[in-house]
C-alpha cells in the first residue's frame, strides 16, 4: 500500500528540505481516523479524563511513514504518531486525528488541495461542541517557510559548500513577516477551535530541533555556513508558535528544549535525515522516537 504513495511523492522530495516540516502538496481525499487499539508500551497515563480529543496538524503531527502508516491516505498518518500515543494513555478518550502532511494553518478552515482536483476536507470538520481536548501542530508550511526557504538552502549548498549561500539569498525582512503571519494565523486557528468547541482544552505544540547547534553531517546536506541560519529559522518558528499561545491564553507544548541533542545529526535522532524509508520515516520528518517524546511532553502538560 505504501509503495505507490511514496513513488507518487518522489517529485516533491527533490528539494530535500522542502519536506522538513511538511509535504509541499497533498493529494487524495481523506477521512479522520480513530485511535488505534490500546497496547502496552504507551506513555504513562495522565489522570485527567477527556472524552473527545481532536488532533489538528501537519506532517510533524502525522509522522509520515513511521510504521504503521495508513498507506490508503496521502496524509500518511502513522498509527503511532503522538496523538495516537496520547490517546492510548488516556483510557476512554476517543481520538479523531485529522493531521495531514502538507497542511497549512489555512487548511483548518479550507480544503487541502491536491493533484487532479482532489481535496482533503478542512480539519475543523472534526471539531464538535463536545470536543474537550485539542492539540494543534501547524505553522511550518505557512508562506512556504520550509519548502521555500530551507528547500532552497539544500539547492544552493553546492554553489558555495563552505559559505552561507542560503542566508545570503533570503530576504530577512520577508522572513520576519512570515513569522508574524504564522503567529497571527495560529491565533486565528485557536479562535476557530474555540468557536466550534468552546469547552476544549487547547494545546499548541511546537517543533523539535532539526538542525544541530554545531557541526554538520551528510544526512543534512547544507553549506557549512547555513547550518546556523537553518537552525535559526526553526527556532523563530517555535517562537512564533509560543507567542501565539501566549496571546490567545492557551497552553504551549515545548518540543525544542526536550529535543536538544536529538537533531538529525545526533547519535540518537528524533528526526529522519535525507533518506526516505517506508519502514522508518519520510525524509526530514519525525522518527518513532520523536513521536514518543512528543507524546510524553503533551501528557506532561495534561497532568
Amino acid at each position: 500500500m505504501l509503495r505507490p504513495i511514496v513513488s507518487a511523492l518522489a517529485p516533491a522530495l527533490a528539494p530535500a528540505l522542502a519536506l522538513a516540516l511538511g509535504l509541499s502538496g497533498c493529494t487524495g481525499s481523506d477521512e479522520p481516523v480513530a485511535a488505534p487499539a490500546r497496547s502496552t508500551g504507551s506513555p504513562t497515563a495522565a489522570p485527567t479524563q477527556y472524552d473527545q480529543y481532536v488532533a489538528l496538524g501537519d506532517s510533524y503531527t502525522a509522522a509520515p511513514l513511521v510504521p504503521p502508516t495508513d498507506g490508503s491516505s496521502i496524509c500518511l498518518r502513522s498509527g503511532v504518531n503522538y496523538p495516537a500515543l496520547v490517546a492510548r494513555a488516556l483510557p476512554g478518550t476517543e481520538l479523531t486525528d485529522v493531521s495531514c502532511s502538507g497542511a497549512r494553518t489555512a487548511n483548518v478552515t479550507s480544503p487541502q488541495a491536491g493533484q487532479h482536483g482532489s481535496r482533503v476536507p478542512p480539519q475543523l470538520a472534526a471539531l464538535r461542541p463536545g470536543t474537550d481536548l485539542v492539540t494543534i501542530g501547524l505553522g511550518g508550511n505557512d508562506d512556504h517557510l520550509f519548502g521555500g526557504v530551507l528547500g532552497r538552502c539544500v539547492q544552493l549548498a553546492s554553489s558555495d559548500p563552505t559559505g552561507a549561500p542560503c542566508r545570503a539569498a533570503v530576504d530577512e525582512s520577508s522572513l520576519t513577516r512570515t513569522f508574524e503571519h504564522i503567529r497571527d494565523n495560529l491565533a486565528g486557528v485557536v479562535e476557530t477551535v474555540r468557536g466550534r468547541s468552546p469547552h476544549a482544552r487547547i494545546l499548541l505544540v511546537g517543533y523539535p530541533q532539526v538542525v544541530p547547534g554545531s557541526g554538520s553531517c551528510d544526512l543534512l546536506p547544507l553549506a557549512d555556513g547555513d547550518y546556523a541560519f537553518a537552525r535559526s529559522v526553526t527556532a523563530h518558528l517555535n517562537d512564533a508558535v509560543r507567542r501565539a499561545a501566549d496571546e490567545t491564553s492557551v497552553e504551549y507544548v515545548d518540543l525544542w528544549g526536550p529535543s536538544a541533542g536529538h537533531d538529525i545529526c545526533a547519535d540518537d535522532p528524533w528526526v529522519n535525515g535525507r533518506v526516505t524509508s517506508a519502514e522508518t520515516a519520510l525524509a526530514y520528518h519525525p522518527l518513532a522516537a520523536g513521536q514518543r517524546a512528543a507524546a510524553e511532553q503533551v501528557l506532561a502538560q495534561l497532568r
